[in-house]
């Protein structure tokens, strides 16, 4: 075997020798998942009350234990199927190692690298084990995700490098001492195992919810156990009173279908090629109101090609051609633009004496070559500013070549050596090499699509201004045409704020300077989303609330990113968006659903539950009114599409507006059929809690049809009227089956039932749409802005 690294054969017998490592969890564990759908507050709660009424009372009023089997199975299933995608697609972007095996550099899985590989190191790689450099030219390294310290830190050989660091400059090699549960990084990852990812905002409104729900429920239960004790009702009544009273006060599908929404957005994102690092990441791209992104591989092919190589005045053409293709074919770590030149002008490698890679902070590299001197490549003003110079008519064809979008770098040359990271002395320009992008034929439509949803757009890059503004332009970003000059940024953060807010594009950025835009935006308000796929992308990424990686981007790009576009695509961005404001749009409108119950529940028990008298329902009419008006229309408008404004803001107060009057009307209505048919016609149990059973299906499809048509007054699709519709039938014709009559207890309404039926459903939607024409409710509901009437 020829170079460093192992054979094939040794390492497979290394890699068998180790002690079998515990399976990666790229997503949460099975176990997890049951645990997270079985052991819920509100399945206590129902499982409690289950165990009650299967023990004192009708067997056929435990009906809603089928819910709760239903929503624990649903959601297990669901989640189940999220993770299996999560867990297939994360291996697409999963970090690989490229070591030697029998003398050639091979891409490996991290599972695959054994004690004593050989592995390369280069600019946007991932460390994957830990052990010492055996060669190093330059080599910085990102370790704050082991010590939180933010600035690179410099490695040369013998030194250590741990896995979970990224390679920032420069390139280098090191051996594998210690991988898997061994290597510092899975020790800190033991550690910290247990800990749990922080709720996002729509599950902190979930958990309000909830919080506010048993603060109602556990009074009013404590008063209706006493108020039955003092009744003396008998123990299976007590029972039944009880069931029916407080299992409707329980929202026990609106955590489901939140976590169930996530799940599915996940799948559906991965269908589009977006990993979702973070299950919450989808719900955040809700709330972006600026999207920033580099030119290079979001708005233009990542791939560059040579255009064209042109000679300084007084140089020969073909040995400018000869010196960049030379420096090319010798740099140790060369960039996409070193890749460019080494294809366009293929020269054989020479052996470098000293050699400078290339930095984005330095934004030039820089090697010494036997017979050609020190050549310099880099951003033409760059050089400049530090001495070079550049003659007039050299100068005019980098101005020209920039604003026709082409990357323009200059090449310079100097007999003097290198010496450290500075720039040699005497340094003169040779020539300039002209590399094109092609524009993205997605990017147009993307910038058009992202503007139109009033999201501020940012071109933050490391090029030339007036390439960045051209290439801005051509994609149709707002403002392209002032293009701000990074070295020209204030210090100042106040001021940078203002610039960050005003203009659209700035080049010649260094990555602090992106970092810093982001930061400025973001303590203006912004909530900020940023795109990249460079090494020089990841402090911006870091400091962004959403961080979105290329897919063909940098390990370190995706390693610290919330959702990777696998697919290389730009264009996927604005369909992630509005998936994440789907979720929250129909989490918000479900919820009315849930909370409405739980209102005019509450209000029946506070009035029915506590006098002497029965109660308007059994549980298993509950079960069957909820599973109609509540539990499946809420699963299909939780999936479906959905248009309108996504409101953080007084979510809570909205909800409350809504779900307040709603309740009331829907248990005044409900409490004046009962007591209308029992007692002012005379009629019988039966047919006052059939009455109540029809009267509060029927308001329930009321307050469906409402939370459909929204304060905005959509109109109601036509599925929607379809489900009403189907639902009303089916329940109506259930009326006049005898099995479904007995099992449910109920009875074909008598004519004065159906009279009082009539009144009372007529009246309820009425009063239902009162509250959307009172501006102070529409407001609130709202979240305080504007609403116009429909």
């Amino acid at each position: 075997m020829s170079g460093p690294g192992l054979s094939s054969e040794e390492a497979a017998r290394r890699r068998a020798a180790l002690p079998r490592a515990p399976r990666a969890r790229g997503s949460r564990s099975y176990a997890d998942i049951v645990r997270a759908n079985t052991l819920t507050v509100f399945n206590l709660i129902l499982g409690a009350l289950l165990v009650v009424i299967l023990a004192l009372g009708d067997p056929r009023d435990g009906l809603f234990g089928g819910v709760i089997v239903a929503n624990t199975l649903i959601g297990i299933v669901q989640e189940v199927r999220a993770k299996r995608t999560l867990d297939r697609l994360s291996l697409l972007a999963a970090p690989a190692a490229r070591a030697w095996r029998d003398g050639e550099i091979v891409s490996l899985p991290v599972d695959a690298v054994v004690p004593g590989d050989v592995v390369r190191l280069e600019p946007g790689d991932q460390v994957v084990a830990d052990g010492p450099l055996v060669s190093a030219q330059g080599v910085e390294l990102d370790e704050s995700i082991l010590t939180g310290e933010a600035d690179p830190v410099a490695r040369g050989p013998g030194e250590e490098v741990r896995s979970g660091a990224y390679c920032v400059g420069g390139s280098g090699a090191y051996r594998v001492e210690r991988v898997g549960a061994d290597s510092y990084a899975e020790r800190l990852a033991a550690e910290a195992r247990g800990v749990r990812t922080p709720l996002s905002p729509l599950q902190q409104d979930v958990n309000r919810i909830l919080r506010v729900t048993v603060a109602v429920m556990v009074p009013l239960a404590a008063a209706l156990l006493l108020a039955l004790a003092l009744q003396d009702r008998g123990l299976v009544t007590s029972a039944e009173t009880a069931v029916a009273a407080l299992v409707p006060l329980v929202p026990e599908g609106l955590v489901l279908l939140t976590s169930l929404t996530f799940a599915v957005a996940a799948i559906r994102l991965g269908r589009l090629g977006t990993l979702a690092q973070r299950l919450n990441a989808v719900e955040s791209l809700a709330g972006v109101d600026t999207v920033c992104f580099d030119k290079t591989g979001t708005l233009t092919d990542s791939r560059i090609r040579l255009e064209s190589v042109e000679a300084a005045a007084g140089r020969d053409p073909g040995d400018v051609r000869d010196r960049l293709g030379r420096m090319a074919a010798s740099a140790s770590a060369p960039n996409a633009t070193m890749r460019a030149i080494a294809e366009g002008v293929p020269r054989p490698a020479l052996a470098a004496a000293a050699e400078v890679p290339f930095s984005s902070a330095r934004k030039w590299s820089a090697v010494s070559l036997d017979g050609l001197g020190t050549l310099v490549l880099g951003a033409p003003d760059v050089l400049m500013r530090a001495g070079v110079e550049v003659p007039a008519a050299l100068a005019d064809a980098v101005a020209e070549r920039a604003a026709g979008r082409r990357r323009v770098v200059l090449l310079a040359d100097t007999a003097a050596p290198l010496d450290g990271e500075a720039l040699p002395r005497g340094l003169r320009a040779a020539g300039i090499a002209v590399l094109a992008e092609g524009l993205r034929p997605d990017a147009p439509a993307t910038v058009a699509f992202l503007a139109g949803q009033g999201i501020a757009l940012k071109v933050i890059s490391g090029d030339d201004p007036a390439t960045v503004g051209a290439v801005a332009a051509a994609a149709g970003v707002p403002g392209a045409e002032r293009a701000l000059d990074g070295p020209g940024l204030p210090a100042d953060p106040e001021a940078l704020g203002r610039l960050a807010a005003e203009a659209s594009v700035f080049g010649r950025v260094t990555p602090e300077q992106k970092r810093e835009l982001v930061a400025a935006l973001t303590r203006r308000g912004a909530y900020v989303a940023m795109v990249g796929d460079g090494v020089n992308d990841v402090l911006a990424l870091k400091e962004a609330r959403l961080a979105i990686a290329m897919g063909n981007g940098s390990q370190m790009a995706k390693g610290v990113s919330d959702l990777v576009l696998l697919s290389n695509s730009f264009a996927t961005v604005p369909r992630a968006i509005e998936e994440g404001r789907r979720i929250i749009r129909n989490t918000h409108r479900v919820a009315k659903l849930f909370l409405t119950k739980t209102v005019y529940a509450a209000l029946l028990l506070a009035t029915f539950g506590l006098v002497p008298v029965a109660f308007p329902f059994l549980p298993r009419h509950l079960t069957l009114i909820a599973s109609l008006t509540i539990g499946t229309p809420a699963f299909f408008l939780a999936l479906a599409a959905s248009s309108g404004p996504v409101r953080r803001e007084g979510f809570l107060r909205g909800l409350a507006a809504f779900v307040v009057p709603a309740g009331a009307v829907t248990a005044l209505a409900v409490g004046c059929a009962y007591a209308l048919t029992r007692w002012a016609a005379g009629l019988s149990l039966a047919q006052g809690r059939t009455a109540a059973v029809v009267v509060a299906t029927a308001i329930g499809l009321g307050v469906l049809v409402q939370v459909e048509r929204g304060v905005e007054r959509r109109p109601v699709r036509p599925w929607v009227w379809a489900l009403v519709a189907g639902f009303a039938l089916a329940f109506t014709a259930g009326l006049w089956a005898e099995p479904l009559r007995a099992f449910f207890a109920v009875e074909v309404p008598a004519p004065e039932t159906w009279a009082i039926v009539a009144g009372c459903v007529g009246g309820g939607l009425a009063l239902l749409v009162i509250p959307r024409r009172v501006p102070a409710l529409r407001r609130l509901e709202s979240g305080g802005g504007s609403v116009d009437g429909g």
